[in-house]
């Protein structure tokens, strides 16, 4: 039976539940030592190993680049004790000197660090690797500044970002994500239902990192504008998570009520199966108005496909007008439903849709160029494997490790 408190707990609004929480995380939560301590002894990489997210992802890559590197890594898994996906075990990661890679955004980095406890914590150099999608971090990002001695961002773009705030207070690096060697499940467009002589556009998000920031009724438009309704150029837009959509993602279901041309896989993939369906588009779009970094978008030029892709954001780290089609834009007033990018005074991107359209004719009608462009897209993401992205984070480390 639910206790008073908890009832009383549950009449506030979200947003107030999850500041209290977060406070009482920060107040409760081990500092990391001063002066800063000597990066030398293991490394520890704190992240969601086991969710099914970019940020587990992220965390998963992070860690195994650092192993290939050569580096003793040692994975401290916070999916439950942050409530990120399944139940399992508490983190566990060794005592005493070392390294501490916190891979937790801002606002929560005070609460993995509760989750690992003083004497995981003590005497280690601890660093935050963040993900950001804005040119300015929000105000409760301070907190997680606060707890670190340093600050590694996935892309310019977000590093930039926490530099944005003034509040670090030691170096903020920018350390990539390796785009590993693709390992498609051997499934062909029959497996996806999908014509072999179709020009087809591919879209791949998840519903629940902000439909509005994704941006996909954009692909739509810009779909709809070059090919209208013909069968023959087929937009997929694969995504999963739609219960968590809200209203962006109805506009995107009227949106292709009434376009035969137009497909939907709404439903979790391995990730093989989705290596895939990216191999058997003829390109990936995103229209984003934001992207901290854009995976898929590395992954899709990593396995020869051509992109397109608003310019601007950190998938630039990456791109550049010779790899990928960059579409213009404006900017306009950052808003989502959820708020969690609605920031005063912040904008993003409005990608330009006729740029956009045009853009798709010139890739479905111009075959040969489009593979011209693939292929120096697999050339400019060749760089991002395992181990240079790994050594690169070493040598980042490299002075304080003595």
């Amino acid at each position: 039976m639910m206790s008073l408190a908890h009832r009383l707990w549950r009449l506030l609004p979200p947003a107030q539940r999850r500041e209290a929480l977060y406070s009482a995380m920060a107040a409760v939560a081990p500092r990391p030592m001063q002066p800063v301590p000597s990066a030398a002894g293991p490394i520890t990489v704190a992240g969601y190993f086991r969710a099914p997210s970019g940020l587990g992802e992220g965390a998963r890559r992070l860690a195994d680049m650092l192993e290939v590197a050569g580096a003793d890594v040692h994975r401290a898994d916070l999916t439950a004790a942050l409530r990120q996906g399944p139940a399992g075990p508490r983190p566990e990661a060794p005592e005493g000197p070392g390294t501490l890679i916190v891979h937790v955004n801002g606002p929560m980095l005070p609460w993995g660090m509760a989750a690992l406890g003083r004497r995981v914590v003590a005497g280690k150099q601890v660093i935050g690797f963040w993900n950001w999608e804005l040119p300015r971090m929000p105000a409760d990002w301070g907190r997680g500044f606060r707890f670190v001695h340093r600050i590694w961002g996935s892309s310019e773009f977000v590093a930039e970002a926490a530099r944005s705030r003034l509040l670090a207070r030691g170096p903020v690096e920018v350390v990539h994500y390796p785009v590993p060697e693709p390992e498609p499940a051997p499934l062909g467009r029959r497996h996806f239902g999908l014509a072999e002589d179709a020009f087809v556009a591919l879209s791949v998000f998840d519903a629940s990192s902000s439909v509005e920031r994704k941006n996909p009724i954009a692909a739509i438009l810009a779909h709809r504008a070059a090919f209208g309704d013909r069968a023959d150029r087929v937009l997929v837009l694969k995504t999963y998570k739609t219960e968590q959509g809200g209203r962006a993602w109805q506009e995107v279901l009227a949106a292709v009520a009434d376009a035969p041309n137009i497909r939907i896989i709404d439903r979790e993939m391995p990730r093989a199966e989705v290596w895939a369906l990216i191999r058997a588009a003829d390109v990936l779009v995103s229209l984003h108005r934001a992207e901290g970094v854009g995976l898929a978008l590395a992954e899709a030029m990593r396995l020869g496909i051509a992109v397109m892709a608003t310019g601007w954001s950190g998938n630039m780290d990456f791109m550049d007008a010779d790899s990928a089609v960059l579409v213009g834009h404006g900017f306009v007033p950052a808003r989502d439903e959820r708020g969690t990018y609605s920031l005063p005074g912040v904008t993003w991107a409005d990608p330009d849709i006729g740029d956009a359209a045009q853009g798709l004719q010139r890739l479905a009608e111009q075959p040969e160029r489009r593979r011209a462009m693939a292929a120096r897209g697999q050339a400019r993401v060749a760089a991002l494997t395992p181990i240079a992205c790994g050594r690169h984070a070493l040598a980042l480390l490299a002075p304080a490790r003595g």
